[in-house]
């Protein structure tokens, strides 16, 4: 006889950003066991998204000090750009003047 292994399918359920932001501000003021108590999740669960959204904020504060460094830089070359005009046309009246 050959036995046949149960398969058994996990029905995980998916909760809501404001869900997550919320508990989250729950572990945050009554610790993060009793509230993973409180709203019947698992202690991990709580770790998780909590450290999900440390990721997210400095994912977003990292974007925003790149794109003030991409506007720098691009200042920076505008203003290159033109002191190199600047120069070429410096260049070009003594090069005239030499003949």
């Amino acid at each position: 006889m050959t036995r046949k292994k149960a398969v058994i399918k996990k029905t995980g359920r998916r909760h809501s950003i404001a869900f997550k932001e919320e508990a989250i501000a729950l572990a945050d003021t009554v610790g993060v066991r009793e509230a993973a108590h409180q709203l019947g999740l698992h202690e991990s669960q709580l770790y998780d998204w909590r450290r999900k959204a440390r990721e997210r904020l400095n994912k977003s504060q990292t974007e925003r000090d790149k794109e003030t460094e991409i506007a720098r830089l691009k200042r920076q070359v505008a203003e290159q750009a033109e002191e190199l005009a600047i120069i070429k046309k410096a260049a070009t009246y003594f090069a005239k003047s030499l003949k």
